[in-house]
């Protein structure tokens, strides 16, 4: 086996032996990889402490196509630490890692890895880790190939005089269309919008009011159960902190 240098977050862990792990690493270039770590579970192992969920740098792996590979060493690139210090938004961080996963088990898309890296990065630096994860989720959906119509109605296609968005009928409502459909204040229509296009690199900052928020968070939640087939204890446990929240 070569040994193969792979830019990679740590997005699950599984114990295997008395001192090992098997490590699910999302990588930039090779996808969802399994590698065993090695007795990482020592005290002394150099390997210990970038065998957790979260850990990004680089790993060295010696790498089996079709098969288990197997960790050789690693270096940290960056440590989110606000993540793992705050309860709450290690459990958002910790959906992210699973949704994460669970998408590329259904697509083997480039595009996933820099998404995930952007929203950890801005759940780090400090910006709402609900709403983060709100754009993360609306961002997986045309990888899952279920993507709301967020330019016009999803009806008739007019773009002009939109007065809701319906998990139902599949995105924008148009007043021509509406039959009664679950009204959402014009904030929540514009923002669901902006989420679905922005690039997370370059979001510095997030202020929203929190009937918006969970507005937002209460239609993507109905899209996610009707469409994606996606059912995720981690999203199970966010629910409970929202309506805590």
């Amino acid at each position: 086996m070569a040994v193969v240098a792979m830019e990679a977050i740590v997005v699950g862990e599984v114990l295997y032996s008395e001192s090992s792990k098997i490590l699910h690493l999302l990588t930039k270039d090779y996808g969802l990889i399994s590698v065993l770590s090695r007795g990482c579970r020592k005290m002394k192992s150099p390997l210990r402490s970038m065998s957790q969920k979260f850990m990004y740098g680089i790993f060295q792996v010696h790498y089996r196509e079709n098969g288990l590979s197997t960790l050789q060493s690693a270096d940290s690139i960056q440590t989110f630490t606000k993540i793992y210090t705050d309860i709450t938004v290690m459990s958002y961080a910790a959906f992210l890692l699973d949704l994460s996963e669970q998408v590329l088990k259904q697509t083997d898309d480039a595009g996933i890895f820099p998404r995930l890296l952007s929203a950890l990065k801005k759940i780090d630096e400090g910006l709402d880790p609900m709403m983060i994860t709100s754009i993360l989720e609306l961002q997986y959906l045309p990888f899952l190939g279920v993507q709301p119509n967020l330019d016009c109605c999803s009806i008739c296609g007019s773009t002009h005089h939109i007065v809701t968005i319906s998990s139902s009928d599949g995105g924008y409502i148009c007043e021509n269309c509406y039959r009664g459909q679950k009204k959402y204040q014009p904030k929540t229509i514009q923002l669901l919008r902006m989420f679905y296009y922005v690039d997370l690199e370059k979001l510095t900052k997030l202020s929203i009011r929190d009937t918006i928020k969970q507005e937002i968070w209460e239609f993507i939640d109905d899209y996610y159960d009707r469409y994606t087939g996606l059912y995720l204890k981690s999203k199970q446990f966010l629910k409970g902190l929202a309506k805590l929240g």
